[in-house]
């Protein structure tokens, strides 16, 4: 893979008209991500649009609900072409189960499934004092990891902080995706567990998803050199 394939960027963007402003310019991108919120705006379409203009999408909706829903949720996400779809492996290992199962019932190339292990807005006091879980963070991360290479799935989502353990725990094949990348860590904004694309690829993980650094830049393609220059 090259370097810049392994990019992914969070098209955090309120609607399609917003997100294009921003990808005319990056020519060079593979991989977008579409969330919640431009999802649920312009709807399942905004899958179709974009792998009809070339991208690899990762629909990053992290499905979380009982297994029969999320076997038939699976179903309906990958018909529409998404190429990387995740889960909170807090769902359980039945959960997990289903979303491989739905993944290996669709035609055509294979998807890649990942769990969520912890958001990298969490840090130990909100797991201790809001979520309930009093055991170590990087405990609990490689717990989920583990789960969640036993339930079928193909990686997890992580900070990239967590990604040189969790590949020493499950295996160099285990596909790491870490969010939290900024191009310095003084701008960590609401998210506590950060790093830089260097340190990242540094670390194992095989996929980088930014978003704000890019999306937000006045210049996104002078950004764009910038994380090139860290990669290369």
């Amino acid at each position: 893979m090259k370097p810049m394939d392994k990019i992914i960027l969070a098209l955090d963007f309120p609607n399609l008209a917003a997100a294009e402003q921003c990808l005319a310019q990056l020519p060079e991108l593979t991989w977008v991500k579409v969330g919640m919120e431009l999802f649920y705006s312009e709807g399942p379409q905004i899958v179709r649009t974009l792998k009809d203009r070339g991208y690899k999408v990762f629909l990053d909706l992290k499905l979380h609900d009982i297994p029969n829903t999320v076997y038939s949720a699976t179903k309906s996400l990958l018909g529409l072409g998404a190429d990387m779809l995740n889960y909170h492996v807090a769902g359980g290992r039945a959960m997990l189960a289903a979303a491989v199962q739905a993944g290996t019932e669709t035609p055509g190339k294979r998807p890649i499934l990942l769990g969520v292990t912890q958001l990298t807005s969490t840090d130990q006091v909100t797991l201790e004092k809001e979520i309930g879980i009093t055991r170590p963070l990087g405990e609990v991360v490689l717990a989920y990891a583990q789960l969640a290479k036993e339930s079928g799935l193909h990686g997890v989502v992580c900070s990239a902080l967590e990604s040189r353990a969790i590949k020493d725990h499950c295996g160099a094949e285990f596909i790491t995706v870490t969010p939290g990348i900024r191009l310095a860590a003084e701008d960590a904004q609401d998210q506590k567990r950060v790093v830089t694309p260097k340190q990242a690829s540094a670390s194992g993980s095989d996929f980088l998803v930014i978003g704000r650094p890019l999306t937000k830049a006045a210049e996104p393609a002078a950004v764009w050199e910038e994380i090139k220059k860290q990669l290369l």
